[in-house]
C-alpha cells in the first residue's frame, strides 16, 4: 500500500486496537494469478510477541483451498471521508479523501483440531456477543459438531503490516484543525471518528 512516511504509524498497541476494531476486514488471495476476496469476521489476538488473526469461512467457499503456503492479505478499513477545498483557508486546494486502512500479511494456518476450531469460535462469539456465551457454551455436542464441519478454521500469523492514516498530516496543523472541526458537525458517525483520529494525529505547530 502507497503510504508517505508522514502517513505512516508506528505505535504497535495503535495498529492492534485499530484491527481489533474494524473486525469485518477483505480476505485476498492471488494463488495461480487469480484474485479472490471474502468479507469474513475475525479477532485479533497476540500469541508470543506475534500478532495472530483468527478467521473461518463456510467449507464451501473453494478460497481456502487456494492457501497452500502462500502469503495472503487482509484488508482492515477505518473511519474515512470526503474532504472539500471550501474547508480550507488557501482557496488553491482541490478535494481529496481522509482515511484510515491498515494491510495485513501473512501465511495462514488451518486449524483441523476440534478444539481448536471450537476455540477459535469461542473467541468471536466472546468478542462480539458476551452476552450470549453462555448460551453458546450450553449448545448441544451434536448441534456444535455439525455447525464446526460446514465451516473451515485458520489462524494468520502476521509477519507485516502495512499502514495508512491519510489525515491531511502535508497539509499542516491549521488545516487538519479545519478539517476536523468540519468532520466533527457532519451526520456519518464515521466522519466524526475520523475528526478524532486526524486530532491524535495533529503534526506540530
Amino acid at each position: 500500500m502507497y503510504s508517505p512516511p508522514y502517513n505512516q504509524v508506528e505505535n504497535r498497541r495503535e495498529l492492534i486496537d485499530f484491527l481489533r476494531a474494524n473486525d469485518f476486514p477483505i480476505l485476498v488471495t492471488g494463488t495461480g494469478g487469480v484474485l479472490h476476496a471474502s468479507h469474513l469476521p475475525v479477532t485479533v489476538h497476540e500469541q508470543g510477541g506475534q500478532i495472530v488473526i483468527d478467521m473461518h469461512m463456510a467449507r464451501n467457499n473453494p478460497q481456502w483451498q487456494e492457501f497452500f503456503d502462500h502469503e495472503v492479505m487482509v484488508v482492515f478499513s477505518g473511519p474515512h471521508a470526503y474532504v472539500s477545498p471550501r474547508w480550507y483557508e488557501e482557496q488553491e486546494r482541490v478535494p481529496t479523501w481522509n482515511y484510515a486502512a491498515v494491510h495485513a500479511y501473512g501465511v495462514p494456518r488451518i486449524l483441523s483440531e476440534r478444539k481448536q476450531k471450537h476455540a477459535s469460535q469461542r473467541r468471536l462469539v466472546e468478542s462480539l456477543d458476551p452476552q450470549w456465551l453462555p448460551k453458546f457454551d450450553a449448545l448441544r455436542r451434536e448441534y456444535v459438531e455439525r455447525m464446526l464441519d460446514g465451516i473451515v478454521n485458520f489462524a494468520i500469523p502476521v509477519a507485516r503490516l502495512e499502514a495508512r492514516w491519510k489525515l491531511s498530516q502535508n497539509r499542516g496543523r491549521r488545516e487538519q484543525e479545519l478539517i476536523a472541526a468540519q468532520l466533527e458537525q457532519s451526520r456519518d458517525s464515521g466522519a466524526r471518528a475520523l475528526a478524532a483520529l486526524t486530532r491524535k494525529h495533529f503534526v506540530a505547530k
